[in-house]
């Protein structure tokens, strides 16, 4: 279904907006300080997957008050799974690149997003991402975005800057960002990875939710990965759509709802969906 046949006043969301920023500006705080301390702590999870206790910290505080300022709404996390609720559901990552906080590297955030019921003109309706937020508190940067109202970066509601997708139509002028190679070798799109990789301009692994804002922000015209979770991406979405991109799966489903994913401006991706999908 596209935009113009959604009902969705742009100010619908403002107050899941508001409280998102409220939540992510004390967990900055929280994580900051967790990050390079010499005392963290970190566990391996079944996965093969680090966490650490900033992680859970993080996710524990964002549960508690999600439950308290939206009672009927549902909560999807990385490190605590599923609680129960409504139909409206609050999809959090509380570190997203969990590898790079633990190694003192800057590049990783939280991710706050929330997936509601859309009902179109036609009468039908369906799950979409409608707010998304995500906050890097050690690259000093946020970037956040609600359903008809634009994708947008700042340091807060009241001192923000609109951010649009590039107008790069050749993958020849095209910057690529991706994931780890392996991921790609494993998913059985090596061939497709390497063959556009060759067609475009730059290729850069930035990784994470960081290639995916860059994309938002036009400096970047294309990011995809292999392998995904939902709260990997949620957050993700709004901000590229509203900024003008799209967002799917590599098998082209919209939105966050397959396992993998590939953003771009929107003028490459049909193409770029040829070489991965």
């Amino acid at each position: 279904m596209s935009d113009t046949g959604k009902q969705t006043p742009a100010n619908r969301y403002s107050d899941d907006l508001r409280l998102a920023h409220v939540i992510a500006d004390q967990v900055d705080a929280m994580t900051m300080a967790r990050f390079r301390a010499l005392d963290l702590h970190v566990d391996t999870k079944p996965d093969h997957t680090p966490v650490s206790d900033a992680d859970r910290a993080a996710e524990e505080f964002i549960r508690a008050q999600l439950a308290r300022a939206r009672t009927r709404d549902s909560i999807v996390g990385e490190e605590y799974g599923v609680s129960a609720g409504g139909a409206r559901r609050w999809i959090i990552d509380p570190i997203d690149g969990t590898k790079n906080f633990v190694r003192g590297v800057p590049v990783w955030a939280t991710l706050i997003a929330l997936a509601d019921t859309v009902t179109y003109d036609d009468g039908s309706q369906g799950d979409e991402i409608v707010v998304g937020l995500v906050s890097a508190p050690a690259l000093g940067r946020r970037w956040w975005a609600a359903q008809g109202s634009g994708a947008w970066t700042g340091r807060s509601l009241s001192s923000a800057t609109q951010i649009h997708v590039s107008g790069v139509t050749t993958l020849e002028d095209a910057s690529f960002s991706y994931s780890s190679l392996s991921g790609w070798e494993k998913y059985g799109k090596a061939q497709g990875f390497w063959q556009l990789t060759r067609r475009c301009y730059r290729t850069r692994a930035y990784g994470d939710f960081w290639s995916y804002m860059l994309l938002a922000e036009g400096a970047v015209d294309i990011a995809a990965e292999p392998e995904l979770e939902l709260y990997d991406m949620a957050a993700l979405v709004p901000i590229v759509t509203e900024a003008g991109g799209r967002f799917t799966s590599i098998d082209g489903q919209p939105g966050p709802w397959g396992t993998n994913a590939v953003a771009t401006n929107s003028a490459l991706h049909d193409e770029v969906l040829v070489y991965l999908g």
